[in-house]
């Protein structure tokens, strides 16, 4: 057993307790220190930093809404402009159960039963503390309905807004466009705090492709708030600086539209379906342009309940579709001037060359019959000719002659298949058909009968409306050819208008002067009696001014060889759409115009009248439309 016994080193464990003491001191000194160096950089370097928080705690910025810029025709006259109108706005970090609110909304009729997850999901997508419209542009009796309620809604109220107010009602619509509420897709794309307090955004049209300039920049006003967020005039001695930056209102837009013009094609379209463009060709200013039928924009400004939007999409004459950009139609026989051109540029014929057409044409070796209207003119018939009267025998053989490779390569320059550029948004580029594209999309060799129907625009060959006015007006300048604008400068508040420069493209080069002349005179014959009469001669019979056109009629569907189309025994969509394309005066072209009338036959009869009525309008000058007054308007005026 080991008898040893350790004795205690109380010196060792004296010192080391000590070394212990003082690293504590140590650590607790550095830590102090450090406590009061943040305290001094809190409460002294960053002193009035904090002091500006801590105002921002009791100081709400609350957004003022910009004036949205108006919306100007060429000569001034207002075209969409803003209106007061009430709103039922909604403040979500203010309301207790958002879900019970919207049904109880919905309980009073203020809120559609149907968007009720739409409204909640749009709420969410705004910032908490955002004013979130729920309800747009109510009426009397709904801001009454609700003001008996109001204080069952905490964190809802009414507020005086700004709504857009169209004087003209449906007239331009469909290039004007409209504004709506801000979706959810809408705020995926747009400043949210650019857009603080705003309830509408521009959809379609003009309102849409100019929306950043035409909604200005938001201003903001400081108000003193408690802490349950209500707004008082001071808390105890505190009374902070506040501050107003003022809205900047949004430009005011000079369109080129001319209101007049606008007007007389939408009323010579009537109840039918159809599209009126009318461009100036000397810069690419959209005079008109019309798309029938079409709809109120008031009631997208308003709100429109589901519904209400299912009935316009739904409706069977399309008033939301535009079919001046996006209707794809053939182009009938006012393709002859532009093929025409083609031929004597490339001299596959020369312009006095006889061809005999006796309203039948066969390919050889072919028993399938190209026919002819019944109407056409039978007989020897020049180039000029040709094209003045519409012969399609003539044209058939030409096609022939020319090839499809010619005839694709001869268009294009013209803008046949491909975007005008126009500034506004939606536009179909139509097709130029070749043996490429077709053994692209078909898997099948293009066959001569197609280079055939080419000939007088039928087959694949589609066009939009406003396509052909940009042909239209290309003929008329000789080839020279304008980005066709609806927006053509943008007015500042002292009434100046800054100008914007047209934007001239690529001409149609290599043809030469002569055969210019030669094919615009063939198209002033359309429209005259003479030695012959052209296809638009009675529409422009006593015109005050020389006009080039052609007439053109595009099928529907293919009629049988055995069969012949009868207009009264084929359903109303089936029946032919009616063309014309103009531009006057003649020697001087001050605008070009194309006119489609859908599943209304003739060209000759059912468009170019309504062309006769636009350019009459513009060139002789027509009273201006006045606006239209509403009901509220008629009531405040007898006060």
């Amino acid at each position: 057993m080991d008898s040893r016994v350790r004795i205690k080193d109380q010196w060792s464990e004296q010192r080391l307790f000590s070394q212990r003491t003082i690293g504590a001191f140590v650590v607790i000194a550095w830590l102090v220190i450090i406590l009061i160096g943040r305290l001094v950089f809190l409460q002294v370097v960053r002193h009035d930093y904090y002091v500006e928080l801590s105002q921002g705690n009791r100081v709400r910025q609350d957004p003022i809404p910009a004036s949205r810029g108006l919306i100007l025709d060429r000569n001034g006259k207002v075209l969409a402009d803003n209106e007061p109108a009430y709103t039922l706005e909604l403040i979500r970090e203010q309301v207790p159960d958002l879900n019970d609110t919207i049904k109880r909304l919905a309980a009073l009729g203020l809120v559609d039963a149907d968007e009720i997850d739409d409204t909640r999901r749009m709420v969410m997508s705004r910032r908490s503390f955002d004013n979130v419209p729920v309800r747009l542009r109510l009426t009397d009796e709904e801001i009454g309905r609700f003001a008996v309620h109001r204080f069952q809604f905490q964190g809802v109220d009414l507020a005086t807004r700004q709504t857009r107010h169209y004087p003209y009602g449906e007239l331009g619509v469909h290039a004007l466009g409209y504004v709506s509420a801000i979706s959810e897709q809408d705020m995926e794309h747009i400043d949210h705090a650019a857009y603080a307090g705003t309830a509408l955004i521009g959809k379609l049209g003009v309102e849409s492709s100019y929306e950043k300039q035409l909604h200005g920049a938001n201003g903001f006003h400081e108000i003193l708030v408690n802490a349950q967020g209500r707004s008082v005039q001071r808390q105890g001695a505190y009374a902070p600086d506040l501050h107003l930056q003022p809205p900047v209102a949004g430009d005011n837009l000079v369109t080129s539209i001319d209101l007049a013009t606008q007007q007389a094609a939408e009323e010579g379209l009537g109840a039918h379906r159809g599209a009126v463009v009318a461009i100036d060709p000397s810069n690419g200013d959209v005079l008109a342009l019309a798309s029938m039928p079409g709809f109120d924009p008031a009631t997208f400004a308003r709100g429109l309940s589901r519904s209400e939007y299912a009935a316009l999409a739904q409706d069977d004459d399309k008033p939301l579709f535009n079919r001046a950009l996006r209707g794809t139609y053939p182009s009938g026989s006012t393709i002859k001037p532009a093929l025409g051109l083609v031929a004597l540029t490339d001299h596959v014929i020369e312009a006095d060359r006889k061809v005999l057409c006796n309203g039948i044409f066969t390919l050889p070796g072919s028993a399938h019959q190209f026919r002819a209207d019944k109407n056409e003119p039978r007989g020897l018939l020049d180039l000029p000719e040709a094209i003045a009267r519409s012969s399609d025998v003539y044209f058939y053989k030409l096609a022939t002659n020319m090839g499809i490779d010619r005839i694709v390569a001869g268009l294009a320059p013209f803008g046949y298949g491909q975007l005008t550029g126009i500034d506004i948004s939606g536009e179909k580029a139509g097709l130029l058909p070749s043996p490429a594209w077709k053994e692209r999309v078909y898997k099948q060799p293009w066959f001569p009968g197609e280079t055939v129907n080419m000939g007088i625009g039928q087959g694949y060959l589609l066009v939009t409306p406003l396509q052909l006015a940009h042909i239209a007006g290309v003929l008329a300048e000789r080839g020279r050819s304008f980005r066709p604008r609806l927006v053509k400068g943008i007015r500042d508040a002292d009434g100046q208008v800054q100008s914007l420069a047209p934007v001239e493209e690529q001409a149609v080069s290599g043809i030469s002067e002569a055969d210019w002349t030669t094919v615009i005179d063939a198209m002033i014959g359309t429209t005259h009696c003479a030695a012959y009469c052209g296809t638009g001669a009675i529409a422009f019979k006593g015109a005050a001014y020389n006009a080039g056109g052609k007439t053109g009629t595009a099928q529907v569907y293919t009629v049988a060889q055995n069969a012949k189309y009868n207009a009264k025994s084929v359903p109303d969509t089936l029946r032919d759409h009616a063309w014309f394309i103009a531009f006057a005066p003649a020697e001087a072209p001050k605008i070009a115009v194309a006119v489609l009338v859908e599943n209304a036959g003739f060209g000759a009869s059912n468009a170019a009248p309504i062309a006769r009525k636009v350019m009459d309008t513009y060139l002789l000058g027509q009273e201006t439309p006045k606006p239209l007054v509403t009901a509220k308007a008629a009531s405040d005026a007898n006060d």
